[in-house]
């Protein structure tokens, strides 16, 4: 489990960047749990390092908590930092600058939204460092944060640093693929289940314990006062979602089932439409439309949780909290087994599709694949959890449908003839290729359709490039 996973793109692009010509600064973003850290720390365990993460403190200690950290890389300098710490942020980057000017050194500003919250004008002095030493050092600066927010004001054409990144990484949790390998000990049934509830934040996959069985690490994780899981939902709300009544509004409505726009509207009682946006933006809420529309064009709209564990935690988890904390964790760990399912049938859906998308990369599915997603009628009905679209004589038509069952056993014959059936909305159901997921085993699986389980979605695999 402390074995580093996954990121080969995320590694590649760093690499890159450090191999530049006089590179201007990298930012790694992304939420709490994602694994920012770690993977800083495998990108740089074979370089010269200066790594500070800040922790709020006035601007004079974090100047002194840093030189500190400078202070090895500067050993056999004419000053002693740790007598004599720098006591402003242009003599500390000018410093480095000199250390820097015959051999690389990577300079790692943690939690940089905390930084500039206790000294306000570091962006603008960092810019006029970079404006004046370009070219002059082999410094390179990466910048890592938590706060989403204000990582992606910090990029914003109004800011001092506007335009002074040469990469930025937003870091995503893991992918299906990715958490499996994090979770070798257990049957591809129970990784799903896991990924299901916890999603693909590593740190809450490491939470979980492959030597014990799934009502255990529910009772010890989410079912008892203080528990991680259930602590971890209210800091979720608390830091990552931006202030105010309405975005929780709208995630618990969410949650409840109110997927439709105009049944958000009525849950909160108000427009939704710029919070949902944020919310969107925060890749906390996503929105869909039938994969055949034109996103631009498009009025069908419905709305999901993105995040795995936050739908957990809003959908099931919290309706138990008062008895939790009440102490009938013990018995309540019956009931979250029993909603799990209901949980898990979308969660299984985007998995499926996000396998489909894995295989178009590789070529599996045909030349030219544009899309992969949903679709429904206009009525609601005849859904299709996976339509595949390529792009034929300057069009995109479909290609592939597909359905998935969370359920351990499916009858893929039957829910072929139920495919052709809703295919015949769009296409010529003759024309098509047809894709059917369970989560163990398919019966009556014909040759000519692809058949897809837990064990083909959550097997770790090779990086695939871009």
């Amino acid at each position: 489990m402390g074995d580093f996973v996954g990121r080969a793109e995320e590694l590649a692009a760093l690499e890159a960047w450090w191999d530049a010509l006089a590179p201007r600064p990298a930012m790694v973003w992304g939420r709490r749990r994602v694994g920012k850290t770690a993977l800083i720390e495998k990108f740089a365990e074979t370089k010269r390092m200066v790594f500070h993460t800040s922790a709020r403190r006035p601007e004079v200690d974090e100047l002194r908590e840093l030189s500190t950290r400078i202070a090895p890389v500067a050993a056999g300098s004419y000053r002693d930092l740790r007598e004599r710490p720098y006591e402003r942020w242009e003599d500390l980057l000018d410093g480095l600058a000199e250390l820097a000017r015959d051999e690389p050194l990577l300079l790692v500003l943690d939690e940089f939204p905390e930084l500039i919250a206790a000294s306000p004008a570091l962006p603008g002095i960092l810019r006029a460092f970079l404006d004046r030493s370009r070219g002059s050092t082999l410094l390179r600066i990466l910048i890592c944060g938590s706060s989403v927010r204000v990582m992606e004001a910090i990029q914003d054409y109004r800011e001092p640093l506007y335009g002074r990144f040469d990469e930025s990484i937003l870091l995503h949790p893991f992918r299906p693929d990715e958490a499996a390998a994090m979770l070798p000990d257990l049957v591809p049934a129970d990784r799903a289940l896991v990924y299901g509830i916890t999603g693909g934040m590593p740190q809450y996959l490491r939470w979980w314990r492959q030597d014990l069985p799934v009502r255990e690490n529910l009772r010890t994780l989410a079912c008892r006062p203080g528990a991680l899981l259930l602590t971890e939902g209210e800091r979720v709300l608390g830091t990552e979602v931006e202030s105010g009544d309405r975005p929780a509004a709208i995630l618990y409505a969410l949650a409840a089932g109110r997927t439709k726009y105009h049944e958000i509207e009525d849950a909160i009682r108000a427009e939704p439409s710029r919070t949902l946006d944020r919310l969107i933006t925060m890749r906390l809420v996503e929105r869909l439309i039938p994969v055949t529309e034109d996103p631009k064009r498009s009025k069908r709209r419905i709305y999901r949780i993105t995040d795995n564990f936050l739908a957990f935690y809003l959908g099931i988890l919290s309706h138990y909290r008062a008895e939790i904390d009440r102490g009938l964790g013990a018995t309540i760990v019956d009931a979250l087994l029993n909603d799990l399912d209901d949980h898990m049938g979308p969660i299984y859906e985007e998995a499926f599709r996000d396998h489909l998308r894995r295989l178009a990369v590789e070529g599996r599915l045909g030349p030219a694949v544009v899309a992969v997603g949903s679709w429904w009628r206009q009525d609601g009905q005849d859904q299709l959890d996976a339509v595949v679209l390529a792009k034929q004589d300057k069009t995109r038509r479909p290609v592939m449908v597909g359905e998935s069952k969370w359920a351990r056993q499916v009858d893929a014959a039957r829910i072929r003839r139920g495919l052709e059936r809703k295919a015949a909305n769009f296409a010529d159901p003759d024309d098509l290729k047809y894709a059917v997921c369970a989560r163990e085993t398919l019966l009556n699986l014909d040759d000519d359709v692809l058949g897809v389980t837990a064990a083909d979605i959550f097997t770790s695999r090779p990086e695939i490039g871009p």
